[in-house]
């Protein structure tokens, strides 16, 4: 029953300053991020990001490329953090996120690894060395060849700093080198019948020309603290997912010289189940490439902060089409974390109220009841006692086969599936994908449907899991209560 979702969040080209404006007039979410942004980039060049991006004056990918060069690197790795969080907040959990390039960096900041702050440092210090490196003068060219074909061509320049840099597609290679070298290199393919597109970089990426500025970017990435992922990533560059113990400052600065393998990595996430992509990002530009890499197929391909041919944003679209799938919250539901905490990242929130959310219903019951009990009114006198009738005996409390019915018909009627696939053992969130918070709301409406009593502070969600052990807990409140409600 779990469907198998990856995000993807472009690299170098990843920015609509249209579609980013319209998505910001809808999802709060965005304003957030570029609060978190401006403060960064405020501390660290004396201008706020918002600025150029919002201002009067709308700011294209090409006009960001002719200012300094940390502002479109920002922008990209900003519009798709942002997008990241308004599909979070919309219930979309994805089983795995990637990058693209640049992109790369952003999937670890959703994902946990570094603070949106952080992630900030880390994409000005990546142009920052860049920049303190001499001579450095080049580019990226797309090539219309594939990868062999293309290492051929780069063969007969023979020119150790030139470089496949990405493979996209069988038909699509980037190249990164010299700005001279290129010129050589694009003639020849020409003659070749090979097109060539500039791509909108900043400086010429995963190239050996690049060797000089890893040891010092390393070395500040080390500075910054490195937290837990809260979510798989797979590296496209390093062609395998993250791992717990990875130093992740010396794999990012290995990224300047080690090409992208985008075609590879999308063929390997289809193969092990993913059949939804989504784009966080800018542009359709990897949507586009990961429908032509899975033509053929049941894969979808979706976009976030784009515009169609219409005008009309892409997000909106997009959801619609998750929440038909059941990957994302209903239209106009609220989530919990919406209503209790609008600034907090959707992710933070549902760790939080995995590990403390049986404590916090637990506490708001208590008080509750308190609250109750002191505005209640007094009863009124009691009248003059009669002889009370002799207790009916109590009815035994329900069986275990009559409570788990009970609980599969609630949980199937709650979530809109299928009674049959409640079965006991069955993951909750790992298989059927109920998030912590729904699982929180549901285990909600269990104790009061059998007026179980408050849960304990040591109470764990994680504990809970599966069908059988939500039974049996509910078996041992009854048993433990005086009185126990009989479900209707």
């Amino acid at each position: 029953m779990a469907q198998n979702t990856a995000l993807l969040f472009p690299g170098q080209g990843g920015f609509d300053s249209d579609a980013l404006r319209s998505a910001k007039e809808s999802h709060p979410q965005i304003q957030r991020v570029f609060e978190q942004i401006d403060a960064e980039t405020q501390n660290l060049f004396a201008r706020r990001i918002t600025d150029v991006l919002f201002g009067r004056e709308k700011a294209d990918l090409g006009e960001l490329l002719a200012d300094a060069p940390w502002v479109s690197q920002v922008a990209i790795y900003a519009a798709g953090l942002a997008a990241y969080e308004v599909l979070a907040a919309q219930g979309v959990q994805p089983d795995v996120l990637a990058g693209h390039s640049l992109g790369e960096i952003t999937a670890l900041v959703a994902a946990g690894a570094f603070s949106v702050e952080d992630g900030v440092r880390i994409v000005a210090q990546r142009v920052a060395v860049i920049k303190r490196q001499q001579g450095i003068d080049g580019r990226m060219v797309a090539l219309t060849a594939g990868a062999d074909r293309v290492r051929l061509l780069l063969d007969l320049v023979d020119e150790p700093l030139l470089a496949v840099a990405t493979e996209n597609h069988d038909e699509q290679t980037v190249v990164s080198g010299p700005d001279k070298v290129l010129d050589r290199v694009t003639a020849i393919a020409r003659q070749l019948g090979v097109n060539a597109i500039e791509i909108d970089a900043p400086f010429p990426f995963h190239t050996p020309a690049l060797a000089p500025a890893v040891p010092e970017f390393a070395a500040y990435v080390r500075k910054l603290d490195q937290h837990p992922l809260r979510r798989p990533v797979y590296s496209p560059i390093l062609q395998r997912y993250y791992e717990p113990d990875d130093a992740l400052a010396d794999l990012l600065a290995e990224h300047f010289v080690k090409p992208v393998r985008f075609a590879t990595a999308v063929r390997h996430l289809q193969e092990s189940g993913v059949t939804t992509f989504v784009e966080a990002g800018g542009r359709p530009a990897l949507t586009k490439l990961v429908t032509r890499l899975t033509q053929g197929s049941d894969v979808r391909a979706l976009a976030t902060l784009a515009l169609d041919g219409g005008g009309r944003l892409a997000l909106d679209a997009t959801l619609g089409v998750l929440r038909e799938a059941g990957l994302a919250h209903a239209a106009g539901a609220p989530t919990l974390g919406g209503l209790l905490a609008p600034a907090v990242p959707a992710d933070v929130f549902e760790a939080y109220w995995a590990a403390h959310g049986g404590d916090v219903l637990a506490y708001v019951r208590d008080e509750l009841a308190a609250f109750q009990r002191e505005n209640t009114p007094a009863a009124p006198p009691a009248a003059p006692e009669t002889p009370a009738p002799a207790p009916a005996p109590v009815a035994a409390g329900p069986g275990r086969d009559e409570v788990f019915a009970q609980l599969r018909a609630l949980y199937a009627e709650a979530l809109e599936y299928p009674e049959e696939v409640f079965e006991g053992g069955v993951q909750l969130e790992a298989e059927l994908g109920v998030d912590s918070v729904k699982q929180v709301e549901l285990l909600s409406r269990v104790s009061e449907r059998y007026g179980l009593p408050p849960r304990e502070s040591g109470f764990r969600l994680s504990n809970y899991n599966t069908m059988d052990t939500i039974a049996d807990f509910v078996l041992a409140e009854l048993s433990g209560a005086r009185e126990p409600a009989r479900a209707a």
